[in-house]
């Protein structure tokens, strides 16, 4: 199993900017495929982007051109840069991962993070 801890969330005025980070423990996670998905109060939990071990990416098309999914293979670390925000976007944000290819699906990821609050006022 995966350890992952997210960072970064705040509160930040709509247009502006945040930056998350997801640590892993994993020493092959480098191999692994890792997403953002977030959950806003009152809904369901929503895939946002995901990056395979390859660096391919996906994302919701809420946030393209928006958010960018990155990886550092050498730190174990995953990132989500999110540009633009929109009162929307507030929710909380949870890095996962999976051994398996990518998904879309939050079924097919098997480690999470504890999640990290992100709010976008006006």
């Amino acid at each position: 199993q995966v350890q992952l801890v997210e960072s970064g969330g705040g509160l930040v005025q709509a247009g502006g900017s945040l930056r998350l980070s997801c640590a892993a423990s994993a020493r092959t996670f480098s191999l692994y495929t890792m997403a953002w998905f977030r959950q806003a109060p009152g809904k369901e939990r929503e895939f946002v982007a995901t990056i395979t071990w390859s660096g391919g990416t996906y994302y919701a098309d809420s946030v393209k051109g928006r958010f960018i999914i990155s990886r550092d293979n050498a730190k174990s670390t995953t990132y989500l840069q999110m540009n633009s925000l929109k009162l929307e976007d507030t929710a909380v944000y949870s890095c996962a991962g999976t051994s398996t290819a990518w998904s879309l699906a939050s079924s097919d990821y098997d480690d999470w993070g504890q999640g990290t609050q992100v709010t976008v006022s006006s």
